[in-house]
Order: structure tokens, then sequence, then C-alpha cells
């Protein structure tokens, strides 16, 4: 049986000078939400480029979520199987 569930995800970027910072917010159809952040630093010397700076401060943002999303399902799994759960990449 298939069974398909929509979750949201949303994302801002926020630029300070040499820093570019990624606000993701993950929310689940069970109706809770994961959020992280990620930053870029733009070297003095390096061309200024918004794209490549979203891009890095996404990434790193992103990985946070899914280690957050990770661990919540190893959480959810051992409330289910009643030992401990190690998940990993």
């Amino acid at each position: 049986m298939e069974k398909i569930v929509d979750c949201g995800i949303q994302m801002q970027f926020r630029e300070i000078d040499a820093d570019t910072q990624a606000d993701v917010k993950l929310r689940l159809h069970d109706g809770s939400e994961l959020s992280a952040q990620g930053v870029a630093h733009r070297h003095p010397d390096d061309p200024r480029q918004q794209r490549v700076g979203e891009e890095v401060a996404a990434a790193r943002a992103l990985t946070g979520l899914a280690d957050q999303l990770l661990e919540k399902a190893g959480h959810d799994m051992e409330s289910t199987l009643h030992h401990e759960v190690h998940l990993t990449r």
C-alpha cells in the first residue's frame, strides 16, 4: 500500500557584510518542527557572489537539519522498540 505524506521546508537567507546566513525550518506531517542554521563566511579578498554564499550556508543548514531528523527518528524508534538505536549517515 502506497502512502504519500507532505512535509514543508522553508528557507530564508540573510546577508550581513561578508556573512551569509541560512535559516531552514522543516514542518513534519505530525505537526512537529525542526530548524537549523548555516553560515558562510566570505574571505575579504574574495569577490562578492551572493549565490555562492547562499549555497554554502544552505548546505550547512540542511546538514544540521538532516542530523536532527536522524536523531528524532532514532528517538522515535527507541520509544517503539524499547532499546537503544544508533543511526548513521
